[in-house]
């Protein structure tokens, strides 16, 4: 069932969403060579504690230990804070969730370090275009699919590849609620978007083929052909005029 949000709902989940936005980008400036990914845990759990009045979404999440994932150059989602060392030329998804007062708020975000290729900066850029393409066509009337297809349409054009494996989702009073969001889509298909309706969009974009396995963690996919993988989110809420980024500061 599709949950539309009134406006109390609406400010919590705007608030969750900050909240982790917030942590989100103290972390990625931590982002440098020779840093490893446990430090960036150890940021991530170091700044809630400070705030006080949020805790993180992911941990505990069906067994997930961790407040963040760290998904590093193949890894496409779910990579798990280690022993991994950042180094020159790599790329790194960080992906965080809050709740706050019951509601929850996730977003996600691709830096990366030092140098990268001229291929790996236009990963990042067509992988960041493309979610903003998608919550352009994220208001009511439009058709779910919509929003996947825009997505899909721009980063295939730029000779990249979606992930299909993993999806968007809806968030409220649950991390993940109805509806899935895919990246891909035909449009003019799908539930009818409505005023209310809180969105995680959210595009996994591989430099090479869309496939993805799954390592022996049991949590972090990677690419099968070991390319390089990019991914934003944002969430956001629909009304007429269209789609109000809730985890933009």
């Amino acid at each position: 069932m599709i949950i539309l949000r009134d406006a109390v709902e609406v400010e919590k989940i705007r608030t969750a969403s900050r909240y982790a936005m917030e942590i989100l980008l103290h972390v990625k400036e931590a982002v440098k060579d020779g840093i490893k990914t446990k430090e960036l845990e150890t940021l991530c759990e170091e700044k809630l504690n400070r705030i006080g009045k949020i805790r993180p979404a992911f941990k505990g999440y069906s067994g997930y230990p961790f407040c963040l994932c760290v998904s590093v150059n193949e890894e496409v989602v779910h990579g798990m804070p280690g022993e991994r060392t950042l180094k020159e030329g790599d790329i790194v998804s960080i992906d965080f969730g809050v709740e706050y007062d019951g509601y929850f708020g996730d977003c996600a975000l691709t830096c990366g370090i030092g140098k990268l290729s001229q291929k790996t900066e236009k990963l990042l850029k067509v992988t960041e275009e493309s979610l903003y393409k998608g919550i352009h066509e994220a208001r009511a009337g439009n058709r779910l699919h919509d929003i996947s297809n825009a997505v899909q349409s721009h980063v295939e054009a730029e000779g990249f590849s979606v992930v299909r494996d993993f999806v968007g989702h809806g968030i409220g009073r649950s991390l993940h609620e109805e509806p899935q969001v895919p990246n891909f889509g035909e449009k003019g298909t799908g539930p009818r978007l409505k005023k209310g309706m809180v969105l995680a969009i959210e595009p996994m974009v591989n430099m090479g083929e869309s496939d993805v396995m799954i390592k022996g963690n049991g949590w972090t996919a990677v690419t099968k052909d070991r390319s390089y993988s990019a991914h934003f989110e944002h969430t956001v809420v629909l009304n007429e005029n269209g789609a109000e980024i809730l985890s933009a500061l």
